[in-house]
């Protein structure tokens, strides 16, 4: 394990990543309604425009400290845990395992699973209301809405209903999003304090973060489009998405490839 690394204690992480979770997305939440709806079946205005941006917003913030918590909390709990194992493994000081990228990836990766058990069920009822989805007028008629579509295409669709239809591929999105942004956060920082001599300030690190995010924002847009109309759940016709991979299949054959693109400057924004 590098010398460089800091371990920060679970509790600061889980309340320091709580009061971030839930201030980047309530700040930043007109840009996120804006990408979903570039991304919605029904086209930008139809599913809303530029009108009532902050429309889900209570959606947002119901999950977004729990979520980003046990994000962060996860994320520096398992560094130095799997820094161990890999050093354990591996004795050789010349070896693989003193690169801490993996650590940092497999890590973030863990963290997003946990994250995800909140977010999934938030991202599903925010899109809703984002897109003006029918029956999604309130936070309370969504949530009802979302709970009694028990139609077997989601995780447990039985007790949750439509709640967690999306996990897989929210997952899906954000372990490939972990995987690069946060061995990148961790790189800038690292060059960067080595540059100036002295650790980063907290900007400093967020600038590390705001690049290393909007890099994976870009590469990782095809899939949160699919997520995104996997949530909807259906086309604009109507007819209902079987799974990831009936989305991508009908995106390409009736919208092109280039829908997989949609929503990628807010994306990259936000």
């Amino acid at each position: 394990m590098s010398a460089q690394e800091r371990h920060t204690p679970f509790l600061a992480s889980l309340l320091a990543g709580g009061l971030a979770g839930i201030s980047v997305d309530l700040t930043l939440f007109p840009i996120d309604t804006l990408k979903t709806r570039s991304q919605s079946p029904h086209g930008f205005l139809a599913a809303g425009g530029f009108r009532q941006v902050y429309r889900g917003v209570r959606a947002a913030a119901a999950g977004s400290a729990p979520s980003a918590a046990l994000f962060f909390g996860t994320y520096e709990t398992m560094k130095p845990v799997i820094a161990e194992l890999r050093g354990a493994a591996d004795d050789d000081e010349d070896s693989s395992s003193n690169n801490p990228a993996l650590t940092h990836m497999t890590a973030a990766s863990i963290g997003e699973a946990a994250a995800c058990l909140v977010r999934g069920p938030t991202e599903m009822v925010k899109s809703k209301m984002q897109t003006n989805a029918v029956g999604s007028s309130t936070l309370s008629s969504t949530l009802k809405m979302v709970v009694s579509e028990k139609d077997g295409r989601g995780f447990g669709s039985g007790v949750f209903g439509g709640l967690y239809r999306g996990y897989g591929i929210t997952l899906m999105r954000e372990v490939p999003f972990a995987f690069i942004q946060f061995p990148m956060y961790e790189r800038f920082k690292i060059e960067w304090e080595k540059m100036q001599g002295h650790d980063t300030s907290p900007l400093q690190a967020a600038t590390c973060g705001s690049f290393a995010g909007g890099i994976a924002g870009a590469v990782t847009t095809p899939l949160d489009v699919i997520k995104t109309r996997l949530m909807l759940g259906s086309d604009k016709a109507g007819v209902p998405y079987k799974g990831a991979r009936d989305v991508v299949e009908r995106l390409v054959n009736e919208e092109g490839s280039s829908v997989l693109l949609k929503g990628l400057q807010p994306r990259v924004m936000w």
